[in-house]
């Protein structure tokens, strides 16, 4: 990767970076060994924001941190950037550059039909080659805010564009994905994120079976890959503002107790904290904005929560509870699997829409809340992943059958899918998904053809008729 020049400003290569990120292999890699080089200042400032990050996570990337990292003074740091932020955001946006010009040139050296098999070998030789900035172009934007989302989106939209791009010289004929590339791409970084941060040696090894999984979406020319059902659609249901905060209990009254009072401040703060997760972002809410948006002062904040990071946390674990209650509940009510399949979905999406805060901090604002939601986060990936399980019974189980690799990409896509609706817009349509979802969770097991004859019947026949259940945070 070649930190870009800014300005006046040039930079030289930058082989990796340095510092650790929760003790993998890809962040051994020491930036004290490049000071003596011929690195422009800006290039190292770049390299010690990603060694930082890694090391630390977003919130621990100081400015100290930084030119600790980079061995340089903090009036340095300054004549080249404005704050922290300005220089997370050009390492993010040039580490992504890096990645997104090696895929264009894999693009360009391949046969057209093969652009999104190349694009996924050439993010996995990204990040056997360079670790570090692999793990911090595919993690830490999810735990640095809302603008850093919209690099890292932007980004996967642009190597959906190149992969459109290689595929429009494709031979008459030729089989394209029936899943939008971006959220393919977007799966599989949140699938080799852990690994990065496990120092997972030779990730390159990973690419046969990403590609078979890639393939299992496959489907005739011409055919459009599935899109959000029409708002009028036999799946679509009314989307709802978010449930009201709980009313207020004003103490002293005659059969209030202290308990019912601590409960409702309790219930009130989880309610404020997820409505300001929406607004401003877990970074940007403070203490003092929960408090005054829930009406109870720091007193009662902190009888309830250590901190903001364990208000978030009851919160998340909250949502996650109830998700997985909706969903595990509706996937026994259908005869064969993927019927199971299809109402555990319309379960998912009917409760994801009426319950949008619970969306947006379960699927948004997740990472950034710390280690412990991250790996909430993975945990609900392997329990959603119980339900493709069955799918290894079906009578009609394609050849050959997805591996355990690809149940993970499923979960992940799924999940990609999701966060990139909610990020759109506060209220998202999830119920106009169902058809998306049921095929990016149906086609490895069935084949695409055996899945869009299953999805386009389900969806003639007509769902059933929505049960909306919003609950309270």
């Amino acid at each position: 990767m070649r930190l870009q020049p800014e300005g006046r400003r040039t930079a030289t290569a930058a082989q990796g970076t340095g510092g650790r990120h929760g003790g993998g292999q890809a962040a051994r890699t020491s930036t004290s060994k490049r000071r003596g080089s011929k690195s422009t200042q800006r290039a190292r400032i770049l390299e010690g924001m990603i060694a930082a990050a890694n090391q630390d996570g977003y919130r621990g990337a100081s400015v100290s941190a930084v030119i600790r990292h980079a061995g340089v003074s903090r009036p340095t740091f300054y004549e080249y950037f404005k704050d922290r932020d300005d220089c997370f955001r050009v390492a993010l946006t040039e580490v992504q550059r890096g990645l997104v010009a090696q895929i264009r040139q894999t693009i360009g050296l391949a046969a057209p039909e093969q652009a999104l098999h190349s694009s996924v070998e050439s993010i996995l030789t990204f990040c056997a080659e360079q670790p570090s900035e692999a793990y911090f172009l595919m993690g830490q934007p999810m735990r640095a805010g809302k603008r850093a989302f919209g690099i890292r989106d932007r980004g996967l939209l642009e190597i959906e564009t190149l992969i459109g791009q290689g595929m429009a010289h494709a031979p008459p004929g030729a089989a394209s994905s029936g899943l939008a590339p971006r959220l393919l791409v977007g799966g599989i970084y949140r699938l080799l994120y852990p690994r990065l941060r496990r120092g997972q040696p030779n990730l390159y090894a990973l690419a046969a079976e990403l590609r078979d999984w890639c393939a299992a979406y496959e489907q005739p020319s011409g055919q459009q890959p599935w899109q959000p059902a029409p708002p009028n659609g036999a799946v679509r249901i009314q989307a709802q503002e978010p449930a009201p905060a709980p009313p207020r209990l004003v103490p002293g009254r005659r059969g209030r107790s202290k308990s019912e009072i601590a409960e409702n401040h309790r219930e009130r703060i989880l309610h404020a904290a997820a409505v300001l997760a929406q607004r401003k972002g877990y970074e940007a809410t403070t203490i003092a904005d929960i408090t005054r948006l829930a009406g109870v002062d720091g007193r009662s904040f902190y009888n309830a929560f250590a901190d903001k990071q364990h208000a978030f946390m009851a919160l998340h674990e909250r949502g996650v509870q109830q998700v997985m209650n909706a969903t595990a509940q509706a996937f026994f009510n259908g005869k064969s699997w993927p019927e199971r399949i299809w109402s555990a979905g319309q379960a998912l999406t009917e409760f994801l829409e009426q319950n949008p805060l619970i969306t947006h901090v379960g699927f948004v604002e997740a990472h950034a809340v710390g280690p412990a939601a991250i790996q909430r986060v993975e945990d609900s990936h392997v329990a959603f992943a119980i339900f493709l399980q069955e799918g290894y019974r079906h009578p009609k189980l394609r050849e050959p059958p997805p591996t355990q690799l690809a149940l993970e990409a499923i979960i992940a896509s799924i999940f990609e899918t999701i966060y990139q609706a909610a990020r759109a817009t506060p209220q998202p349509q999830l119920t106009r998904l169902l058809p998306l979802l049921a095929y990016t969770a149906l086609a490895p097991f069935l084949g695409a053809q055996e899945a869009n004859a299953f999805i386009a019947q389900q969806l003639k026949q007509g769902a059933r008729a929505p049960r909306p259940q919003r609950v309270s945070l």
